[in-house]
C-alpha cells in the first residue's frame, strides 16, 4: 500500500525493490573502496544486469549518489526530531552543566554516527569531486540545523557578543533563515563545528594509537560547550 492507502502494482514493487538492492550495493562499495570509486556498471553486473537496464532506475552515478545523501540526511533530521521531542530531559553532561536540549542532541549526533560511520563520512567527510547536491538535500540540512538553533536558544547567554556574532546578524540565511539571534546562531555553529571534529577525526581513525578514549573527549568538548 501507498501512502495514500492506494495499492501498488507488481511493477511498482519490482522497481522499488530494484531501487534498493541498488542502493544497498552501493554503499557496500563505498565501505569498501569510497564514494569516489562509486560505479552504477559495477553494481549492475553484481546484479546480474546490463549497465543500460540499471540506468532506468537511476539515470547516472551522481543520480544514485543523491539518494544515499538524501537518505542521510533525512535519517538524521529524523534522529533529531525525535530526540527534540522524547530525549531532551534524559540527557546530562558530566559536569552536571545545563542545556539537555542541546546534549541531547549531541549525544544523538555521535549515536548516528557510530552507528554507520561511512553514512556519517559520505555527508560529512570529503566531497566527492564534481558532485552538486540539489537543493532539497540543503533543505533537509537546513532543517537538521534548525533543530539545533532551536535547542541553543535554550541555553543562557553566554558573555558578551562576539565579532563574530555580530557578523552573522546580516547572515541569517544560514539553516533556511531560521529567526534566531546572532548569540544562538553562533552556540550553534560552535556546537556543530567543533563536534563534528571530533567526531570526524574518530571516524577517519586518526585517534589510533594515541591511548584516548574518543567518547571522553566528545563528553569533554560537550562539558566546555555548555558551561555559563
Amino acid at each position: 500500500m501507498t501512502e495514500a492507502g492506494t495499492q501498488t502494482t507488481p511493477r511498482e514493487r519490482y522497481r522499488a525493490q530494484v531501487r534498493s538492492e541498488v542502493k544497498e550495493r552501493a554503499w557496500k562499495q563505498i565501505a569498501t573502496a569510497g564514494a569516489t570509486a562509486l560505479s552504477l556498471n559495477a553494481i549492475a553486473k553484481q546484479m546480474g544486469m546490463s549497465g543500460p537496464a540499471l540506468y532506468r532506475y537511476f539515470a547516472s552515478r551522481d543520480d544514485l549518489l543523491t539518494e544515499l545523501i538524501r537518505d542521510a540526511y533525512r535519517s538524521l533530521a529524523d534522529t533529531f526530531h525525535a530526540t527534540a521531542e522524547t530525549g531532551t530531559t534524559a540527557e546530562t553532561t558530566a559536569s552536571g552543566a545545563t542545556g539537555a536540549a542541546p546534549a541531547a542532541l549531541a549525544h544523538a549526533l555521535r549515536g548516528w554516527a557510530l552507528a554507520d560511520p561511512h553514512r556519517y563520512l559520505l555527508v560529512y567527510g570529503t566531497p566527492v569531486p564534481g558532485y552538486h547536491a540539489p537543493d532539497d538535500i540543503t533543505a533537509i540540512s537546513a532543517e537538521i540545523l534548525a533543530t539545533l538553533l532551536d535547542a541553543c536558544a535554550t541555553l543562557p547567554p553566554r558573555g558578551p557578543a562576539t565579532p563574530f556574532a555580530t557578523h552573522l546578524a546580516d547572515h541569517r540565511q544560514w539553516a533556511d533563515g531560521h529567526p534566531a539571534p546572532p548569540a544562538v546562531l553562533h552556540r550553534a555553529l560552535t556546537f556543530w563545528t567543533r563536534l563534528h571534529g571530533v567526531l570526524s577525526l574518530e571516524l577517519a581513525g586518526h585517534f589510533a594509537g594515541m591511548d584516548l578514549d574518543p567518547a571522553l573527549l566528545f563528553a569533554a568538548e560537550l562539558d566546555d560547550l555548555l558551561a555559563p
